[in-house]
């Protein structure tokens, strides 16, 4: 077998955003994923299903793998001829210990790239409005470890520090913090001097707290500062109030969990995003195409028959046209078959085949769909409905009562599934989510299936419509459901929630 490969990649300081597009670029394509405790959530629920994944721990304090073995678990893995994903928080080689493993990697003759990742020295002030660097207070920026071993020194010369009237940025520092400000002070630098300690950046959790390098450890301990965070020293900690921008946006400080199908989900992840919120994208449901398609391929040799084509999702859609395609036919056999769909984003997945619906109730739900249909047929129709096994059976029973013959054949399956990286019931039940975004039953009950807590009642629910609100009522969550169902609908559902104008 031949030797494989590692990538060393950057995976940013926390936001998904900042992730770059190298780096996702490099994931999508691993074989092998070895990551640490630094690597932001976001990013996390981006590494794709089926590969190997060893997490290797590394906060600070706490080591799941001592570094040696780390180095060599890459090139155990590389020699099994794998692509080898090095996921690091931050920036690999800003005392991310990058430089120690491409040593061995070096030494072994084992091909490697370095992804470089936007390092939270930079990020995480300017999240917090803070330029590191201003031409009216400084000309330099200087970024140090605040780690030390237990029971050393500092081996920092912090007179030197001072003298170069630069901004100060210090890593992994919170628990030596005092030491770092007395160190500084015995340097020379002046008690007024303003500090500031930056806590989960670029987080729904960032936290800012200005003061002076004589008070900052008390002001820390006064707001609760806990890790991970930064220490900034200089004259620029003054502007952070002044170029606060994150905390304008409506969903700053808010951590929303989406819960839509893999496949369906990054659009309104996106769209929270924009908005400010911090989006943990885990899908609670998959679809698959059902193995026996002998109903479906039935259905498609007499599809001319059928005055009706119904479509209750956008997954029905495609599943049904990647099925025609297979069968031979294109969208030319469905001559004067009219097409309904349920809502907005099933007639959106109908324009990718340049089709446009004959019908589309104004609430978009299996019931008004069934009864906006029922209303036109004269009872003599033949319809066709290619959905999930479990779909809404009202829908049928209101087009049968017209006397109108329906096929309702399955032709994919819906499964639950939970993420293997990320401790969902551990999320919510500390209290880290303040949101959770449904856009159907079946995602409500994915998630339940997933998260298996014991109370769901401090849950706060965002529901798509009345069918996806009665699932998430039935489990005892905070419910509030979305004026139209459609996922802008749902974005201002979840900011009026936010700013306290939703109520139960």
């Amino acid at each position: 077998m031949s030797v494989g490969k590692v990538w060393l990649v950057g995976a940013g300081p926390g936001d998904i955003g900042l992730f770059t597009l190298k780096g996702m670029e490099v994931l999508n394509r691993a074989d092998v994923v070895v990551y640490d405790s630094l690597v932001g959530q976001g990013v996390l629920s981006k590494i794709p299903q089926g590969i190997k994944l060893i997490n290797v721990g590394k906060r600070a304090s706490h080591h799941t793998m001592p570094q040696e073995e780390i180095n060599q678990v890459l090139v155990e893995e590389a020699k099994k001829g794998f692509r080898v994903v090095r996921l690091k928080g931050g920036d690999p080689f800003l005392f991310g210990r990058g430089g120690e493993e491409l040593e061995l990697l070096k030494e072994e003759g084992i091909p490697y790239e370095v992804v470089p990742g936007v390092t939270s020295p930079l990020a995480v002030p300017a999240y917090n409005g803070i330029p590191v660097t201003h031409r009216d207070f400084c000309s330099s920026l200087h970024i140090i470890t605040g780690h030390k071993r237990a029971g050393e020194e500092y081996d920092i010369d912090f007179e030197a520090l001072v003298r170069t009237k630069g901004t100060l940025v210090f890593l992994m520092g919170v628990t030596a913090l005092e030491d770092i400000m007395q160190g500084l002070l015995k340097g020379g630098i002046f008690p007024d001097m303003p500090a500031a300690i930056l806590e989960k950046g670029t987080t729904a959790g960032q936290k800012r707290v200005v003061a002076t390098v004589s008070t900052l450890k008390e002001e820390a301990a006064r707001h609760g500062i806990g890790t991970p965070a930064i220490i900034v020293v200089g004259k620029v900690c003054t502007l952070g109030e002044k170029f606060a921008w994150y905390e304008s946006l409506p969903l700053s400080g808010w951590k929303v969990l989406v819960t839509r199908p893999r496949n369906l989900i990054s659009k309104t992840a996106a769209k929270l995003r924009e908005q400010g919120a911090e989006v943990l994208e885990l899908p609670a449901i998959r679809t698959e195409p059902l193995e026996d398609k002998s109903l479906i391929r039935e259905a498609l040799e007499q599809l001319h028959t059928y005055q009706w084509l119904v479509f209750t999702s956008p997954t029905g859609a495609e599943v049904f046209f990647e099925e025609m395609g297979s069968f031979g036919k294109d969208i030319r056999a469905l001559g004067s078959v009219k097409i309904a769909v349920i809502g907005e984003g099933t007639r959106k997945k109908l324009s990718d085949y340049r089709l446009i619906p004959d019908l589309m109730p104004e609430v978009y739900d299996g019931d008004s769909l069934g009864a906006a249909l029922a209303e036109i047929l004269d009872g003599t129709e033949k319809i066709l409905i290619p959905r999930a096994e479990k779909g809404n059976e009202n829908l049928v029973k209101l087009l049968l009562e017209t006397g109108a013959r329906v096929d309702d054949i399955p032709t994919y399956r819906t499964l639950y599934e939970s993420s293997s990286l990320i401790d969902e019931k551990k999320e919510l039940e500390s209290g880290n989510i303040d949101c959770v975004v449904f856009t159907s039953a079946s995602t409500v009950r994915g998630f339940v299936e997933g998260t298996g807590c014991d109370d769901y009642s401090g849950i706060r629910a965002a529901c798509i419509g009345k069918q996806t609100r009665a699932a998430a009522d039935a489990y005892g969550m905070q419910t509030f459901m979305a004026e139209k169902a459609t996922i802008d609908s749902l974005i201002s559902l979840v900011m009026e929630m936010k700013a306290g104008e939703k109520t139960e």
